[in-house]
């Protein structure tokens, strides 16, 4: 079957999400809330060796919360995870969270997984005291969540690096004929290259709809090398590249934890090198229905779209933030 690039290309092409962000242009960094319309299926993946993170327990399918109400990515490290406390603020005072009764006068729990990425060094002023702007950004970006995502220097992305170049956020989608939607969103703050070293073209150029990168594919092969030499100038910083999978299945939160596994690949075809120690690399999958639970076969599919989306997700990431840096 063939398939497509969503309406709006990005991860709210999935049916029943929403995203909002909001930045602190001073401070140079931000935050990206997920936010599905009804609790979804949670599952997630970890790979860095520095990753910092909140509520990822509950991403075991032998837990007792399989969804969450909303995801969060935000910049400032692990000041950045104070993020997570207003979104749930902002959720419990709309009635939204997990309760295993109701009980009179007891609010529900608001289920809200994050990852945060390293933006502490990159020359904003983060002399905030005993008051980081995190979950006042946290509140702003669950307060404009909508359809349609801003690209490049945005939200969790607004202050991040791709190894020399800006990093920021991006985000795909595919659309199968028979309704099946896929769609990533990434922040993308990584020590390894976005590109080719001596190129303009991006490690996920094969995998490219149209030109949402640029176009510049070539077919001249990348010289093997040790590492991409613009990495030397990330090497004093910790890097993330942390993300989110959307897909309209209802899957179980173990087939969701098995898409989390596969879309990491897609990291390993847009960012050389990944997953290293001080990289957080994180992925979370969302999982909305309401297409017929996956078999084998189609859950493999889904895995290979997911990481198709998110190497796309990283490219587009870089080449927006690449256009608003001049």
């Amino acid at each position: 079957m063939t398939r497509k690039t969503g309406a709006l290309n990005d991860i709210t092409d999935v049916p029943g999400i929403l995203v909002g962000q909001a930045e602190d242009r001073t401070a140079r960094t931000g935050v990206t809330v997920i936010l599905p319309e009804a609790p979804a299926i949670i599952a997630g993946d970890v790979r860095g060796g520095g990753p910092g993170t909140r509520e990822t327990d509950l991403l075991d399918p032998s837990t007792l919360v399989d969804r969450a109400d909303a995801i969060v990515l935000s910049g400032g490290s692990s000041y950045g995870l104070g993020a997570a406390d207003g979104v749930a603020a902002w959720l419990g005072a709309r009635g939204r969270g997990f309760q295993l009764m109701k009980v009179e006068g007891a609010p529900p729990s608001p289920i809200v997984p994050a990852a945060i990425l390293y933006d502490l060094a990159n020359g904003g002023n983060k002399n905030w005291g005993e008051a980081p702007p995190y979950a006042r950004l946290g509140k702003e970006a669950a307060a404009s969540a909508k359809k349609g995502v801003s690209l490049g220097r945005a939200g969790a992305g607004f202050g991040a690096r791709a190894g020399a170049a800006p990093g920021g956020i991006g985000s795909a989608s595919f659309a199968s004929e028979d309704g099946l939607i896929v769609g990533a969103l990434m922040a993308v703050n990584s020590f390894g290259s976005v590109k080719i070293p001596g190129t303009n073209v991006f490690w996920a150029a094969p995998y490219e709809e149209g030109d949402e990168f640029g176009g510049a594919w070539t077919s001249s092969k990348p010289q093997a090398r040790d590492l991409p030499p613009d990495t030397k100038l990330a090497a004093a910083r910790a890097n993330t590249t942390i993300g989110v999978v959307a897909v309209n299945a209802a899957l179980t939160q173990a087939q969701a934890r098995r898409v989390a596994i596969m879309a990491q690949d897609g990291l390993a075809r847009a960012i050389r090198p990944v997953h290293g120690p001080t990289d957080g690399d994180v992925i979370f999958v969302l999982a909305t229905g309401p297409l017929p639970g996956a078999d084998p076969l189609q859950l493999t599919r889904i895995g290979s779209i997911a990481a198709d989306c998110v190497a796309r997700g990283v490219a587009r990431a870089g080449f927006e933030a690449g256009k608003q840096s001049g």
